[in-house]
């Protein structure tokens, strides 16, 4: 068997190993027969015995039947019969009355047997079973024969009346021919035939196991180090290019696979939990605030009325704050769907940031902060969705004038070549370091997180600014010198020469912004 498996081709399929396999199952097989065969012929000669003995039992009834009735109905014949009479060796006559007639006088443990087989014939039930024992006969040369056999006792009737019961035994050594030894031949020969064939069995499927599992084996080793977080580990390169052969290449491409999308998982889990941080911490500060206002004039802490009007004022700008960064976390979870629906239309930019620095003046001058925009009015037209521009612009001036000093300046501009569009807003605030530059476009990154939080900003404007001009087409970038200020830019694509009326909706797939 081992030649044979060995000599298979390199690209034997596996089916063909299998086709070995159940060859194996079916020496199995032929084991469980042979087992079934020496439960089965014992009890074959049994049930064959036991008819047979029947039959003769119910023959010798019959007969004895027309005994008792040949002597006027009684059992008396049976002092007078014949002794020449061929009779059974092991025969048991009882009448009504409890009498009984026998040719052998059996021990006192058959004697327990006789007599509950006879009480049920006398009831006119049929009896049967095995008898092992040592009887002392009665005739010549079967003093103290052991004998071990079969018996029936049937009910003599007589007219559908039952006269008498009749027992008949048949030793299993009869005749110079014993079923035991027979039996016990057969038994040893099928259990030699079936350890050989089960030896036989065994050393085969041992073999074609190893063979089939040792890349299983493999297999199970590569994905319990996967499982223990070792994901480098690879399955051993395949002898053969059977099902099993390209089930561990493809194994080993799906490890790479899945390394690569855990470690990106772990990068996620990570900005995750950063953002889970510093959404608690953004709630934690204005709760806590509001809380304590709220207890100290409950508790009459502030009593005099312009004392209360004041904390009544801090407790609202505490609640706007939670405003702004619950509608900037609806913001940033509409973007993250990963479908943004634009109303795309031309738009002139300088009268776009017109109006918006007239929303924000009102903050500029009451900081003594200057606007400027430098945006030439023959700008040509970029493709923009007018709403989210605005939010834009209105992001990128508040977060300049939070980082900008009394007397400081915002300027806007913009140019146009190689059909785009790139605008900034420049401050002359505090500026922006190069280790933290590369991350101010993440969510919840802030350069001082306490002056952002005292500011009241949420650390998601840059992050939603991102997004926007991303879904529009375009990317966004900064510049900034420590001490001197910051110039954030954006480029959008140029509106082609269309009618200015026209407007198109698109949907735009939004990616997230990452750290690079």
């Amino acid at each position: 068997m081992s030649n044979t498996t060995s000599s298979l081709p390199h690209n034997a399929s596996l089916r063909l190993k299998l086709v070995l396999s159940y060859l194996a199952v079916t020496l199995g097989s032929i084991l469980v027969m042979v087992i079934v065969i020496a439960i089965a012929v014992p009890n074959y000669f049994y049930t064959s015995q036991i008819n047979d003995l029947r039959g003769e039992t119910k023959d010798q009834a019959s007969q004895f039947a027309l005994l008792y009735q040949k002597g006027g109905n009684s059992w008396n014949i049976l002092t007078t019969m014949d002794a020449n009479l061929r009779l059974p060796k092991y025969l048991i006559i009882a009448d009504t009355q409890g009498n009984r007639y026998s040719w052998f006088t059996p021990t006192p443990t058959a004697a327990v047997i006789i007599e509950q087989a006879m009480g049920q014939a006398l009831k006119g039930q049929e009896a049967q079973g095995t008898i092992g024992e040592t009887a002392a006969g009665a005739g010549n040369n079967n003093s103290g024969y052991t004998f071990a056999g079969l018996y029936v006792s049937e009910p003599v009737l007589v007219n559908n009346k039952v006269v008498g019961a009749i027992m008949v035994i048949q030793p299993n050594h009869y005749a110079g021919f014993a079923t035991t030894d027979l039996l016990g031949n057969v038994d040893l020969i099928l259990l030699i035939t079936g350890v050989g064939l089960a030896l036989v069995v065994v050393a085969f499927s041992l073999f074609m196991a190893s063979r089939l599992t040792r890349p299983l084996v493999s297999l199970t080793r590569a994905a319990e180090e996967m499982k223990s977080g070792n994901y480098t580990h690879r399955v051993e390169e395949p002898e053969s290019m059977d099902e099993i052969g390209r089930l561990a290449l493809t194994f080993n491409s799906m490890a790479d696979k899945i390394a690569a999308d855990v470690y990106e998982l772990r990068e996620q889990e990570q900005m995750r939990r950063d953002m889970t941080a510093n959404i608690a911490h953004d709630l934690v500060t204005p709760l806590t605030a509001i809380q304590g206002y709220s207890e100290a004039i409950a508790d009459d802490v502030i009593s005099a009325p312009n004392e209360r009007h004041e904390t009544a004022q801090l407790i609202g700008r505490e609640v706007q704050r939670l405003r702004r960064l619950v509608s900037d976390m609806q913001n940033m979870t509409s973007l993250e769907s990963g479908r943004v629906r634009l109303e795309i239309e031309p738009l002139n930019l300088h009268d776009l940031v017109t109006e918006t620095l007239a929303v924000i003046a009102p903050e500029c001058e009451q900081e003594e902060i200057k606007l400027h925009n430098a945006i030439d009015p023959a700008t040509p037209l970029a493709l923009a969705d007018s709403d989210r521009l605005t939010q834009v612009l209105l992001n990128l001036l508040d977060n300049a004038r939070r980082h900008t000093h009394g007397g400081g300046q915002i300027t806007l501009g913009a140019r146009a070549e190689d059909g785009k569009l790139t605008t900034w807003v420049s401050d002359t605030g505090t500026g922006i370091s190069q280790q933290d530059l590369p991350y101010i476009f993440e969510r919840f990154y802030r350069v001082d997180r306490a002056r952002a939080s005292a500011s009241g900003g949420t650390g998601l404007g840059l992050a939603i600014i991102k997004a926007i001009i991303v879904a529009h087409g375009g990317s966004v970038w900064a510049q900034s010198t420590p001490g001197q200020g910051t110039t954030i830019f954006f480029m959008l694509p140029l509106a082609p020469a269309a009618p200015k009326s026209e407007i198109v909706l698109q949907e735009y797939p939004t990616p997230f912004p990452t750290r690079p």
